[in-house]
């Protein structure tokens, strides 16, 4: 299921959360998040789904029925990546060759192994291209 094209990417929890937010000073954020959602097919990992749970539950006093329909939302709708040995390892050599933090290294991993082109982030590096494959862009520059 490693196919490569146009539309498929992978999406980081700060794009989701920009999705969910009620705050109107995050107003354009959160619609130009909401279309890019809606125009991609997408892949996350299970640390997408957790870090927006964690911020949902946290900041947002979301109850934990709709925090468990978001989790089988996520799981319907898109390709979810798990840790493995492989995306572990990986992520240690990107910490090491593009000096990005832990948690970043394992998302940029599983972008790579889930073979996608484009990982939509506002917290990277803005055009960062990674291992010639996948490009790091900021949607809302």
């Amino acid at each position: 299921m490693k196919e490569t094209h146009n539309h498929l990417c992978f999406v980081d929890s700060n794009i989701w959360l920009y999705g969910f937010s009620t705050d109107k000073k995050e107003e354009t954020k959160r619609l130009l998040a909401k279309q890019l959602i809606k125009e991609k097919h997408i892949i996350i990992s299970t640390q997408v789904i957790n870090e927006v749970c964690r911020n949902l539950l946290r900041k947002h006093k979301i109850d934990e029925q709709m925090i468990l329909n978001l989790v089988a939302s996520f799981y319907r709708k898109y390709q979810v990546i798990a840790f493995n040995f492989n995306i572990l390892e990986t992520g240690s050599n990107l910490r090491t060759q593009y000096h990005v933090s832990f948690w970043d290294s394992l998302i940029v991993s599983c972008a790579l192994s889930a073979g996608v082109n484009i990982l939509y982030s506002e917290d990277m590096q803005d055009g960062l291209i990674v291992d010639k494959k996948l490009t790091i862009i900021n949607p809302f520059k």
